[in-house]
């Protein structure tokens, strides 16, 4: 378990600097995500210790969830304030990914029907 928690540090930590030194405007774990899906593909499998490590903690993924609860409590009263524009806020960024989503999904649909040859 430590060398796979190792292996997910360091691919974190190299996203991290990808994204420092190249000035991407991607999150640096995201890059890191993207390095350690290229290693397990080179490799052709996921690693057995990789693969335990995940499921553990994936399954205690909630206890993440306790900062930002706790980050709301702290900042309750500027929530109250401002929750008309956080409301309008969250449901246009709902919205505009919901229409994204379908005009990418429509895109794929006719790229993959394109390339089978179909009408």
């Amino acid at each position: 378990m430590i060398g796979a928690l190792t292996l997910l540090l360091l691919c974190q930590l190299a996203g991290e600097l990808l994204a420092r030194l190249s000035g991407l405007p991607v999150p640096g774990p995201v890059l890191g995500l993207v390095l350690l899906f290229v290693l397990c593909a080179a490799r052709g499998a996921m690693p057995e210790a990789l693969r335990e490590t995940a499921q553990t903690i994936l399954r205690h993924l909630s206890l993440l969830f306790v900062p930002a609860g706790v980050g709301v409590m702290v900042h309750a009263a500027r929530i109250e304030s401002e929750w008309l524009a956080i409301a309008v806020a969250l449901l246009a960024s709902a919205v505009l990914t919901i229409a994204v989503t379908a005009v990418v999904f429509q895109w794929v649909a006719r790229w993959s029907d394109a390339g089978k040859g179909a009408p």
